[in-house]
C-alpha cells in the first residue's frame, strides 16, 4: 500500500488519487460551505479583472474597513492584520510567542509552527468527551506566555464555553499572555455571542483568526484575517509580513461576499439541517462507535473493528475522500472526519457507507 496515498496532512487534497489520475473525487475530506462560491463575488470579478494591472493598495485600507464594518464590535480598520489565507496569520501569531499552550488535538498548523519558532510547546488535551479541560489549561498557563484554542475546534466541532473561559481570559489579560483563538469555522456555529469578537476590543490579550476559506467556500482566493485591541502587537506581525501579500481578488471578495446577507443566512440554516441528518443516520452504521458534538460543518467519528487506513481505502475505490485523522495529537487511526455536504452528497456517502458495512470484514 502506497502510505503517501493513504494518508494526507490536512484535508482537501483531490489531486494524489483524484485530479492527476484522472478521477473525479468526492471530497468529504475537506470542511468547505457546500453551498460554494457566493453569485455575489461572481459579479463581482470583473472589478478584480479590472485591477489586475495595478498593485493592490499596500495597507489595504478598503479592504480592512469592509472587514470592521462585517464585524462590527467596534472594531475598526486599525485592529485588523490581513493574511495570505488563516495560515499566514496562524504563522505570525503563534511564531511571536515563546512558550504556547496549545489546545489538542486540534489544527496540525498550530504546532508545526510552535515547533519551528518557539522555544517549547505545552499541550492541553481535551477530555475524554472531548471538551475543553479549562482547569488543566489555566494550570498549564502559568507556565506559559500564551494559548493557542480554537472555537469550534477541528476535528471534532467542540466550542468554548465562555462562561468556564472567563477566569482563563481573565488571568492572561492581567498577566499580559496572549490568547490566540482560532474561528475558522464560527460562523456556522448558530449559538448567539459564540464569538470572542464582541470581546477583543476589551481584552487586549485576545488575539481572533479569522477566514473566506470555509464560510465562503473560497480557499482558492486565500484571504485571513486577525483581529485585536492590541496595536503593537498588529505592527509587530504586519514587519514581518511580505508587502503586497493580497491580490486583487482577495480584495474583490472583501468587498461583495460580506455583504451578502442571504448567503450567510441561508449557509447557517442549511448546514445546521444537513448537520442534524447526516449524524441521525450515521448512527445507524454499526462500524461507528460514537459521533461527537459538533457545532461546524464537518463531524468527528470514532470507527469501530476497522482501522481508518482500511476504511480510507475502501472509501477511495468508490471514489470518495474521506479525512483520516491519525495526525492529530491524541488521536490514533481509528477516527475520521467527515465534511457535512449537500442532501444528495450525503446520500451519496451513506450509501457507500452501507455497502462497506457488507464488503468490509469488520
Amino acid at each position: 500500500m502506497n502510505s503517501y496515498k493513504s494518508f494526507m496532512e490536512h484535508g482537501g487534497d483531490i489531486y494524489t488519487e483524484g485530479k492527476f489520475k484522472e478521477i473525479s473525487l468526492l471530497d468529504f475530506s475537506s470542511n468547505i460551505n457546500f453551498l460554494g462560491i457566493p453569485e455575489s463575488f461572481i459579479k463581482n470579478m470583473n472589478k478584480a479583472i479590472e485591477s489586475i494591472t495595478y498593485y493592490p493598495d499596500l495597507k489595504y485600507r478598503k479592504s480592512k474597513l469592509q472587514i470592521a464594518e462585517y464585524l462590527k464590535q467596534g472594531i475598526k480598520a486599525e485592529n485588523i492584520i490581513l493574511g495570505n489565507g488563516a495560515a499566514e496569520i496562524i504563522n505570525l501569531a503563534v511564531r511571536a510567542l515563546k512558550k504556547p499552550c496549545i489546545v489538542v488535538p486540534s489544527f496540525s498548523e498550530y504546532e508545526s509552527t510552535a515547533k519551528t519558532y518557539c522555544e517549547e510547546v505545552i499541550f492541553s488535551y481535551l477530555n475524554e468527551e472531548f471538551d475543553y479541560d479549562y482547569e488543566d489549561i489555566f494550570e498549564k498557563l502559568k507556565e506559559c506566555d500564551g494559548l493557542v484554542i480554537a472555537n469550534p475546534n477541528n476535528p471534532n466541532g467542540g466550542i468554548i464555553n465562555k462562561k468556564s473561559f472567563q477566569r482563563i481570559l481573565d488571568y492572561c489579560e492581567e498577566h499580559k499572555k496572549k490568547i490566540i483563538v482560532d474561528e475558522a469555522f464560527v460562523e456556522f456555529v448558530n449559538i448567539e455571542n459564540q464569538s470572542f469578537v464582541d470581546l477583543s476590543m476589551k481584552y487586549k490579550c485576545l488575539f481572533i483568526i479569522r477566514a473566506f476559506t470555509k464560510f465562503f467556500a473560497m480557499p482558492g482566493i486565500r484571504l485571513g484575517y486577525g483581529i485585536s485591541s492590541d496595536r503593537e502587537f498588529l505592527e509587530k506581525l504586519i514587519k514581518l509580513q511580505i508587502p503586497w501579500n493580497i491580490n486583487c481578488f482577495a480584495e474583490a471578495a472583501a468587498e461583495s461576499v460580506l455583504k451578502d446577507e442571504e448567503y450567510i443566512s441561508v449557509s447557517k440554516k442549511m448546514h445546521e439541517n444537513e448537520r442534524e441528518y447526516f449524524v441521525k443516520r450515521l448512527k445507524e452504521f454499526s462500524f461507528i462507535d460514537r459521533i461527537y458534538e459538533s457545532h461546524s460543518n464537518f463531524v468527528l467519528i470514532k470507527l469501530k473493528n476497522i482501522y481508518g487506513e482500511v476504511f480510507y481505502d475502501y472509501c477511495i475505490s468508490k471514489h470518495i475522500l474521506i479525512r483520516r485523522c491519525s495526525n492529530f495529537r491524541g488521536l490514533d487511526d481509528s477516527f475520521i472526519r467527515l465534511a457535512v455536504k449537500n442532501r444528495i452528497d450525503n446520500n451519496k456517502l451513506l450509501e457507500i457507507f452501507g455497502q462497506a458495512e457488507k464488503e468490509i470484514s469488520i
